[in-house]
């Protein structure tokens, strides 16, 4: 695991955008995986820039998204679909039909988790996987108390994750669903490269759990420790609380430049 702490958020978006772009570099048909909320908009902001600039094109790459409420239609504000169209594909060369996404909406949700499990498969796995991380440790929407070793599937939302996002729904906690299908960690863990972005000093102690206390389902993020080419991205206030974070500045400043992300 590599941690990376910079100055502020724009030093992270360009790093983030600088993981990315090598594996689209290596492979023009890289598998990218998409993460919503707050964390990874500086990232996609980043890219936009370089794609508008013609130093970058997504044209070839396929995206899967880490997960979707249940109920919710495709076209609907909220929608994680929605969501990353506004965020990012609206704003960059990445062919919308070549974003996947779970289907919340699906006939048969018992076998929706599956399904796109086997449809990640079938595009090869993803390349690099982009991340956040809840203030209590979650990640895509595997709650505290979830498998280690989980798989795509349906999940209820805890009453805090629905206040949470209660701000996407006019305020109104109860208009905000009370499923999910996730990809789970075992899901995430399978990923060639995952980059979690975390800001502000809300995610220090979920960072701190995550690259330094135990692997523990009480902070799902944790399971990160045990994939073998994971890079942490964080501003001062989200490094806060390391332990061994001025190990971490002297690595990164000494890093040779042939290793990259």
């Amino acid at each position: 695991m590599e941690v990376v702490i910079l100055d502020d958020e724009e030093q992270v978006g360009r790093v983030g955008a600088d993981a990315v772009a090598q594996h689209v570099a290596r492979n023009a048909g890289a598998v990218l995986g998409l993460a919503t909320g707050s964390s990874p908009l500086r990232v996609y902001r980043e890219l936009a820039a370089r794609v508008d600039r013609g130093e970058l094109s997504l044209a070839g790459c396929q995206a899967f998204l880490l997960d979707e409420y249940v109920g919710l239609p495709v076209d609907h504000p909220e929608s994680y679909r929605s969501v990353i169209r506004r965020d990012f594909i609206d704003h960059v060369d990445l062919d919308p039909a070549n974003v996947h996404g779970p289907d919340g909406c699906a006939a048969d949700l018992a076998t929706a988790g599956a399904d796109y499990e086997l449809a990640i498969v079938a595009a090869g796995g993803v390349d690099v996987q982009l991340l956040g991380v809840g203030s209590d440790g979650h990640i895509a929407f595997n709650e505290p108390g979830s498998s280690l070793a989980s798989r795509t599937r349906l999940k209820t939302l805890t009453t805090q994750t629905r206040r949470d996002n209660a701000r996407f729904f006019g305020g109104d906690a109860d208009a905000v669903p009370r499923h999910c299908l996730t990809q789970g960690i075992g899901t995430i863990l399978q990923a060639g490269h995952l980059v979690l972005v975390a800001l502000g000093v809300g995610k220090a102690e979920a960072v701190h759990q995550l690259v330094e206390g135990p692997v523990s389902a009480l902070w799902p993020a944790s399971a990160l420790q045990l994939h073998p080419h994971v890079t942490v991205l964080l501003d001062q206030a989200a490094a806060a609380r390391l332990q061994l974070g001025d190990y971490y500045r002297e690595a990164y400043l000494t890093k040779p430049a042939w290793q990259g992300f």
